[in-house]
């Protein structure tokens, strides 16, 4: 992974792949508008670290599981989707974001532990193993490639965050308040599109 023809697309590659709407980023938008960026950052670091583990993970054996047995990546890309679906359709209906303000964030465990039901997180993780890791000092090269992930994933990340906490003043209207809610919940259903049709 030092080779800079190799690491050059691969950190091209992790940035789009976090900084691009995904549930991760309407996660990260919808805590900015909550509890603003700094209460944020437990939510931003466990991302980071979600998305490493999962990926030493892949390297450590899972990716071999995956191929070995396909449907085992199938039902988690699809059940993956199907509960994004589900949390689209709650965040639409529910009140004011705003109104929640004084509750707890997501913390850190929480926002680590849904990366292993995030598909987008998994099709990143995987497509990344399988494309960007040399073969020669393998198990090496996936843990620099896991940390340099996490690395890009909490700047990416955390401009989403930084975006809701500047939406929220505005979003004390209830119409406002509704319209970012239909929104976050058509960033998520928006999301899963291109996994079901295998195109991440």
């Amino acid at each position: 992974m030092t080779d800079p023809v190799v690491l050059a697309p691969f950190l091209v590659f992790a940035f789009l792949m976090t900084v691009t709407p995904g549930p991760n980023n309407a996660m990260a938008l919808a805590s900015g508008v909550r509890v603003g960026l700094t209460r944020s950052f437990p939510l931003i670091g466990g991302i980071a670290a979600g998305v490493a583990v999962q990926m030493l993970a892949i390297g450590f054996g899972l990716g071999k599981l995956f191929e070995a047995y396909p449907v085992t990546h199938e039902i988690l890309r699809i059940g993956g989707s199907l509960y994004l679906v589900w949390l689209a359709w709650k965040i639409a209906r529910s009140g004011s974001i705003v109104e929640g303000a004084e509750s707890s964030p997501i913390g850190f465990l929480g926002a680590a532990a849904f990366q292993w039901i995030n598909p987008k997180a998994w099709a990143i993780t995987v497509s990344a193993a399988a494309t960007y890791i040399p073969s020669s000092d393998y198990l090496l090269n996936i843990s620099i490639a896991a940390a340099l992930l996490a690395f890009v994933a909490i700047p990416s990340v955390a401009v989403w965050a930084a975006a809701g906490r500047l939406l929220r003043n505005v979003l004390t209207r209830p119409t406002y308040a509704r319209v970012f809610n239909l929104s976050v919940a058509l960033l998520l259903v928006g999301s899963t599109v291109p996994i079901l049709l295998g195109n991440l």
